[in-house]
């Protein structure tokens, strides 16, 4: 297994830190889809916060990210004296937005985030997805108390991020991002959200776009070495933009930022890098130009990509637009650097060779407004990598390779031509970039899949020893998200996600996507508009009704279908908004498990009656995730078994999901994760309501 080093754009200096010390799971997350109802909620939430400060007549100030030099830099102190102030102190007649926003309003200040201004500028393109990342129903004028939110998608969940609008300035201009037009300021409140997702706006400086792409949509990331790319790279691209994915180019060399150089004039040099005299700012010592005019260690956004008529003998040309975001203009009083913005075109043959990294971000159901099944089905697991537990290392460490966290994938159908499944798998180490002031880096991180080949339980130390992977990562790479695409045949596999070294502690997100829908899904999808109505919601009975209809064709389970009881505990573990109801996407996600579910029971089932012995109920719970001590399953086989001591499918799925509730009740009150949980009185209430709710809803 190789590992390798991927270049930041803009990078800054790093220090090697500890990272978590958070004990490791296996734990399916629930990715609620219901976007409808928690944007009201976040709404709701800031509406109130700033008509409490319009009614008090007194300006917002955010105590969770104070207008202080914590807020600026951890590891070193702003070369100049800064003042922050509000929109208001620095124009007359401040807007949020003004005349529609776009790449013009994107102006890189002195901060090395070109890596986050790329992705902005991608974001202007897609009013759709701009919208929901920047609420436009903001102003300086109605309803004004100083402040503003915007919302991100984060680790499978969209947060809504509130701060003022107090802004870092040097003599009465704005230090980091501006807008073209000085008193336009979506912009810049924008990035101080976005810095005070991770904590600082040094956190911003060096990174790649496919970063803040995915985080401004909830997207499916690719990434290509430019020299390594498919020979078909012309036409993945012009499919991507025709879909709407968000995409950036970059040229790899690490340099200072602007930053760094202290803005003295006498070590800066304009350099004209086009015939449209596009001008870069960078230390003269650290510049560095390609042929065609472009400046190495910057991100650029891909706007457009086409075919453009020549003549008879060369039928098309293939054709880049892009744009630059750190081209700069000097202007000596005060010492504050402007973006010029310019779209360039080039052939796709002169694009390979100048650049040599591409970035795609593309839209995933998440970022929809409606509640349909498009392109990919999603599951969502979370897990950390904990030293000395689950921090294995990649196959190389063949001694704890298989202590790393096992992640269950099965594709029980093939697409109709192929005879294969499509599948996308992403792998994410969360927080590191919001750790870097207790010296956290990216590690180099991947994934292996294995096929199952009947192993019925968690796959031990020998599975890995005389079994080769069926598919993995090409690398294991030092980014934030590793994706690859893959083809298999439907079966059962486990996936593998580790660092490339042993003893590196991270939480991950890993997402396995699954292209296009099954028969059994459009059938299912079928019976639940049908049952749900208009509202696209169903309640206990209904979900009954929909359950047993669909159970009802699986002829070799022989059961009388699930219960009232068992229905409403499968309502309270997977209705994540509260509703009291599931919308499709929930009821999606609980149909996997019970799929799943049901392989493990089948499994068991060996005698073909539809039931399986207390015995064999405590593998089962093993090999679904669930480590049991010996009370506990006394209590299962008392509360769950017949009289001659075996489960039925709606006892065994009744008794899985009152398990995974429990622990996700547990894990919710675990803050450091190390196993134990202290409860006040009133958590000690909340914690057996919750519970009871899985009794009865």
């Amino acid at each position: 297994v190789n590992q390798t080093s991927v270049q930041l754009t803009e990078a800054a200096p790093q220090t090697v830190g500890s990272g978590f010390t958070a004990p490791g799971n296996i734990y399916s997350a629930i990715l609620s889809r219901n976007d409808a109802v928690k944007d009201a909620r976040r709404l709701k939430d800031f509406q109130e916060l700033r008509d409490k400060y319009v009614f008090k007549k007194v300006l917002f100030e955010d105590p969770l990210f104070p207008a202080q030099d914590s807020s600026l830099f951890f590891s070193e102190k702003f070369p100049l004296k800064l003042e922050w102030k509000r929109p208001s102190d620095i124009c007359s007649n401040p807007q949020f937005i003004l005349g529609g926003a776009n790449r013009t309003d994107i102006c890189q200040g002195d901060l090395g985030d070109c890596w986050l201004l790329a992705a902005i500028a991608c974001l202007t393109l897609n009013d759709i997805v701009l919208k929901r990342v920047v609420p436009h129903d903001q102003s300086f004028t109605e309803n004004y108390a100083g402040i503003f939110h915007f919302q991100f998608w984060r680790y499978g969940e969209w947060v809504d991020v509130v701060v003022d609008d107090r802004l870092p300035t040097y003599k009465n201009q704005l230090v980091f991002t501006r807008s073209g037009q000085k008193n336009e300021f979506w912009s810049a409140l924008l990035e101080k959200a976005y810095a005070k997702l991770h904590g600082s706006y040094e956190a911003l400086k060096g990174g790649n776009s496919l970063e803040a792409m995915e985080d401004f949509t909830g997207g499916l990331t690719e990434f290509y070495e430019i020299t390594e790319a498919p020979k078909e790279l012309y036409n993945i691209m012009r499919k991507a933009l025709k879909r709407g994915s968000l995409m950036s180019c970059a040229i790899d060399v690490r340099i200072l930022n602007e930053l760094d150089a202290v803005l003295d004039k006498n070590q800066l040099n304009l350099i004209n890098i086009s015939d449209a005299s596009l001008c870069v700012l960078v230390p003269t010592a650290q510049r560095t130009k390609t042929a065609s005019g472009l400046v190495t260690g910057h991100a650029y956004s891909i706007t457009g990509v086409e075919q453009v008529g020549l003549s008879c003998n060369r039928a098309f040309s293939q054709t880049v637009y892009y744009t630059s975001f750190n081209a700069h203009k000097w202007k000596p009083e005060p010492l504050i650097i402007l973006l010029i913005f310019l779209q360039t075109r080039m052939c796709f043959e002169e694009f390979k060779k100048n650049f040599t990294k591409l970035e795609i971000c593309n839209l995933t159901p998440d970022t929809l407004e409606d509640d349909q099944m498009l392109k990919w089905n999603v599951t969502i697991h979370e897990g950390r990598w904990v030293k000395g537990c689950s921090a294995g290392g990649c196959r190389n460490f063949p001694d704890t390779y298989w202590t790393n966290p096992q992640f269950r994938l099965v594709l029980p159908e093939a697409d109709a031509k192929e005879k294969t499944c499509t599948v996308v798998v992403a792998l994410m180490q969360k927080g590191r970039r919001k750790e870097r002031s207790l010296g956290a880096t990216l590690h180099n991180i991947g994934f292996a899949i294995y096929e199952m080949k009947g192993n019925q339980q968690q796959l031990p130390k020998d599975f890995f020893l005389y079994n080769a992977s069926t598919a993995r990562c090409k690398s294991y790479v030092n980014m934030r998200e590793v994706t690859e695409r893959f083809c298999l045949k439907p079966g059962e596999y486990v996936i593998i996600p580790s660092t490339f070294d042993p003893h590196k502690e991270s939480e991950f997100l890993l997402r396995p996507f699954e292209e296009e829908e099954t028969e059994e899904e459009k059938q299912f999808r079928a019976i639940f508009q049908q049952i749900a109505g208009d509202d696209m919601q169903i309640n206990a009975n209904e979900l009954r009704t929909v359950l047993n209809r669909v159970i009802a064709k699986h002829k070799e389970l022989k059961t009388e279908g699930f219960s009232l009881e068992s229905c409403r505990s499968m309502i309270a573990l997977m209705d994540t908004d509260g509703t009291g109801h599931l919308n499709l996407q929930e009821f999606k996600h609980l149909w996997n498990k019970i799929k799943k579910w049901k392989l493990v029971f089948t499994r068991y089932d060996t005698d073909k009656s539809s039931t399986i012995s207390s015995f064999e109920m405590r593998n089962a719970l093993t090999e679904a995730g669930f480590q049991l001590n010996n009370q506990l399953y006394d209590i299962i086989c008392m509360r769950y078994a017949n009289e001659n001591m075996e489960l039925d499918f709606d006892s065994y799925i009744s008794c899985l999901v009152r398990l995974e509730g429990m622990f996700r009740a547990f894990r919710a009150f675990d803050r450091d994760g190390d196993g134990i949980i202290k409860l006040n009185v009133f958590e000690v209430s909340s914690i057996i309501f919750f519970l009871n709710s899985f009794i009865e809803y």
